[in-house]
This record gives structure tokens, C-alpha cells and sequence, in this order.
């Protein structure tokens, strides 16, 4: 069983490096490998091909092995916490609270007048998607320190994304059709608009994220045999609840405020990760599912390339039958 295990993560990795390079020389402009490594190196490389390898797909290809690390362990916490195959890392409505915050960026600032302000201008789609999905964070942490049943403060998030939504489709009708396009192509997710100062606010943010779920593998172990259990181990749940809250807000969030909304990435991942290594142990899964995350986003980046479609687009059409199978199996593999 070891020898399988260390084997699979050797082929995820294997995997990861090979499609991290594809990446490298997919675009608009095709790069051979060799010329890839030469500018990587250093080595003797056209300046146009340097500059459109680490400046661009070098980024863009970092961006990518972290916001699939991301999205994959943070569905993995959710689907453990809330005991549901179908639970995601939106499911508290982080996704909802990044697009209202982006809405009334994009959408609400023009209709009151407030588009140049210096204050508004200087916070970026990125800082509005982080505070709404941290005011959506505020909600749910307050409430789930007055309410013990889990599935409650699931539907909960569930009713906030639906009020967040109808505020959004508000401001998307009041919206001037500039105002409108923009927010529409946010929606779509992209992974090229990260520059390097944003990479550099984004891997720290995702690194602390994982840093508190490897903090919560002992806890989530424990959930996995029932709260009432865990409780009987001396396991605190509500403190369990807000480590796993926040480091879900820390890496979906982060991801969804530089990228937009990636979808069913978080959802599926986590049942590929478990399909592959069959352990239900997240002292194995945490990590298989990162480096799975980290091979599909990289795989649906290079078919993005190819096909000219945004990324979200690739992730749903991947993520949707796998989904499709979990519904159909009818039972829980949490």
C-alpha cells in the first residue's frame, strides 16, 4: 500500500513538471522546449521569447500549480467538514461574497458616481473580491459560533449566496453594458491577469492556507468517523470549524479575487484524489489532492491555449461528469 502511494505522488509530480513545461511553450505564439529552457536559464534566447516566457507564461503557469493546489484542498475540507460529496469550496458563499464585492467595483461605482475615486481606484478587482469574500467569512464565522448542527450553517451559506446573487443581478441590470462586458469576463475566470506584484500577495496568502489545512489533517481524521466521536476524543469542533473556515476563505478566496471564479475544480478534484489513492486519511489525501489540483488546472490551462476559451469554461466541461458519477453512485466516500 506504501509503495502504491509513494508511487502515485511520484507520477502526480512527474505529471505536474511535464504539463508545468507543455505550459511553457503553448500560447499564441508556439515556443519549443529548448528555447523555454534557454530563457529560463538565461541561456541564449530571442529577447521577445525571454519576455514572453518569464514575464508572461512563467506567471501565468505559477498561477496555475497554486490556484489548483488551492481549490482542490479547500473542497476536500469542505466535502470532510459538511460529511457531502457535493460540498465545494464556494459552499459557504465565498464565490458569491468575491462577486459582490466585484460588482459593486465594476458594476455599483459608476452608478453612484464613484468610478475615479482615488480610494476605490486604488483597491483593484482583486482587494473588492477579497473583502467581500472575507464580509461573507465574518457572517458565517459569527454564526457558527452560535449554532452546533453543521448542515445548518451549510444551508445558511447557501441562502446568503442566493441574496448575494439576486444583488448581483440588480447591479448587472442597472449597469451600462461597458460596466456590464467587464464583469461578465471576470466571471469567467482567467489566470493571465496576475502580475508579478499580485503573485506576489497571492503566494503567501495560499501558502497560509495550507499551512492551517495541514493543521486541521488530525481534526478532519477525527470528523471523518462523526462529530459525536470526535467529541467524545477531545476534539473541539466549533474551534475545528473556524481553522477549516479560514483556511477555505485563505485559499478560495485568494484564488477567486486574482482569478475569478474557477468552478468545479474544488468539487471534483477531491474524488479524483481519493479514487486514485483510496485512503480515506488526510495525511495522504491533503497533499494527493494538491498535486492533482495543481495537473488538472495546469492540463485545463494548455486546452484552454489551444481551444482560445476562457479556463472556467474547461473546468466545468472536466469537472461536470465527474460530479454526474458522484450523484449517480448515490453514496457518501467522505
Amino acid at each position: 500500500m506504501r509503495s502504491r502511494t509513494a508511487l502515485l505522488f511520484a507520477a502526480l509530480t512527474l505529471a505536474a513538471v511535464a504539463l508545468f513545461l507543455i505550459d511553457l511553450t503553448v500560447g499564441a505564439v508556439a515556443i519549443p522546449l529548448r528555447e523555454v529552457w534557454a530563457a529560463l536559464r538565461g541561456g541564449e534566447a530571442a529577447a521577445a521569447t525571454v519576455k514572453i516566457v518569464r514575464d508572461i507564461r512563467l506567471l501565468k503557469a505559477v498561477v496555475a500549480v497554486a490556484a489548483g493546489a488551492a481549490l482542490a484542498v479547500s473542497g476536500l475540507q469542505m466535502q470532510t467538514l459538511f460529511r457531502n460529496p457535493l460540498a465545494g469550496p464556494y459552499v459557504l458563499g465565498i464565490s458569491s461574497g468575491a462577486s459582490l464585492g466585484v460588482a459593486f467595483f465594476i458594476l455599483g461605482a459608476p452608478l453612484l458616481g464613484l468610478a475615479g475615486h482615488g480610494a476605490l481606484a486604488s483597491l483593484g478587482i482583486a482587494g473588492a473580491a477579497w473583502l467581500g469574500a472575507a464580509a461573507i467569512l465574518a457572517v458565517i464565522a459569527a454564526v457558527s459560533r452560535r449554532i452546533k448542527d453543521i448542515l445548518v450553517i451549510l444551508i445558511l451559506g447557501m441562502m446568503f449566496s442566493s441574496g448575494v446573487g439576486a444583488v448581483v443581478q440588480i447591479l448587472q441590470y442597472l449597469s451600462r453594458e461597458e460596466a456590464l462586458k467587464a464583469f461578465v469576463i471576470w466571471t469567467m475566470g482567467s489566470l493571465g491577469d496576475v502580475t508579478a506584484a499580485r503573485l506576489a500577495l497571492l503566494l503567501p496568502a495560499v501558502a497560509l492556507g495550507l499551512a492551517l489545512a495541514v493543521a486541521a489533517v488530525k481534526p478532519l481524521n477525527l470528523l471523518l468517523l462523526g462529530e459525536q466521536y470526535a467529541r467524545t476524543m477531545g476534539l473541539d469542533i466549533r474551534r475545528t470549524r473556524q481553522l477549516v473556515f479560514l483556511s477555505t476563505t485563505l485559499l478560495a478566496g485568494t484564488v477567486t479575487a486574482f482569478c475569478g471564479p474557477i468552478g468545479f475544480l474544488g468539487l471534483a478534484v477531491p474524488h479524483v484524489a481519493r479514487m486514485l489513492f483510496r485512503n480515506a486519511d488526510h495525511r495522504v489525501l491533503l497533499p494527493g489532492a494538491a498535486l492533482a489540483g495543481a495537473v488538472v488546472l495546469l492540463g485545463c490551462d494548455i486546452v484552454s491555449k489551444w481551444l482560445t476559451l476562457p479556463v472556467n469554461t474547461i473546468t466545468a466541461l472536466l469537472g461536470i461528469p465527474i460530479v454526474v458519477w458522484v450523484v449517480v453512485r448515490n453514496k457518501s466516500i467522505c
